[in-house]
């Protein structure tokens, strides 16, 4: 059977709170298919009843994925088409269905993506931060090498950084930010999306920390972080700003502060320039 005969895997984006966030394209594509796939049937069924698409529903999801994923690609190379949603917004980020991609295209199935709505695009436009280069983290690590690896990653990271999070652990990862050196930066908290109580808080990472455990977050949670400041002042121009700043009786915390936020030094120099005799 040629790539031809096959069937179409499309990747379709789908709202992620607002049900009206859907494009037209998205929804012929998801009358047509043979079957849709959902991470969570009970929640992607009540979009499906509100545009009275009648395909029939599967399940896939990150515990079923290596068991079905083989009989999917058979279905397909057979003449099916088929369509893969998220519970909200666009497959694959931080949700299911990587596998089921990469299997198709190695079998030379087309794959097509129906683009829409996505959690980490809203947020990010909605920042205020820059958008032109960011890096996507989705959920850390709870705990663990990889929770601190990520987060070096990012007390590292020249730019723009995505991530998700729970709401009862936004508080938590804010601390933690803010334990790893990231208090100053600037960062939104962006919720509820496109839902009724929809909100993008800003400020610096340690002021959402302190505001978010006072008022501990509801719904879903997107945290976006400017990136670690580069510094365009030499170490000569550093010091002599350190020394102007002790001679107005600024402490050493108010110096680290000044030479990262306002002069782009790396805060492990500042903390060094700070504190040298």
């Amino acid at each position: 059977m040629t790539a031809g005969e096959a069937g179409v895997l499309y990747v379709v984006s789908t709202p992620i709170g607002n049900l009206g966030d859907i494009t037209h394209r998205a929804l012929e594509v998801l009358r047509s298919v043979s079957v849709i796939l959902a991470e969570d049937t009970r929640h992607s069924r009540r979009l499906l009843d509100h545009y009275e698409i009648r395909a029939p529903l599967g399940a896939y999801h990150e515990h079923n994925e290596a068991k079905t994923t083989p009989g999917l690609v058979t279905r397909l190379l057979a003449g099916e088409s088929i369509a893969l949603i998220t519970d909200a917004g666009t497959p694959l980020l931080s949700d299911p269905g990587a596998r089921l991609v990469a299997a198709a295209a190695e079998k030379g199935i087309t794959v097509v993506p129906i683009p829409g709505a996505s959690a980490l695009l809203a947020a990010l436009v909605a920042s205020a931060i820059d958008a032109n280069r960011f890096t996507f983290f989705g959920f850390l690590d709870r705990k663990g090498k990889g929770r601190s690896a990520a987060i070096a990653e990012l007390l590292a990271l020249p730019h723009t950084a995505v991530l998700y999070e729970a709401a009862n652990r936004t508080a938590a990862t804010l601390s933690d930010l803010v334990a790893a050196g990231m208090g100053s930066r600037r960062a939104a908290i962006a919720r509820e999306l496109t839902k009724q109580f929809e909100e993008v808080r800003r400020g610096t990472v340690a002021e959402l920390g302190r505001y978010y455990e006072d008022v501990p977050p509801k719904g879903e949670v997107v945290i976006v972080v400017a990136g670690a400041a580069v510094s365009t002042s030499s170490e000569e121009q550093l010091r002599e700003r350190v020394d102007a700043l002790r001679a107005s009786g600024a402490s050493a915390r108010d110096i680290v502060s000044t030479l990262v936020d306002e002069m782009g030094a790396p805060r492990n120099l500042a903390y060094r320039l700070a504190h040298e005799s």
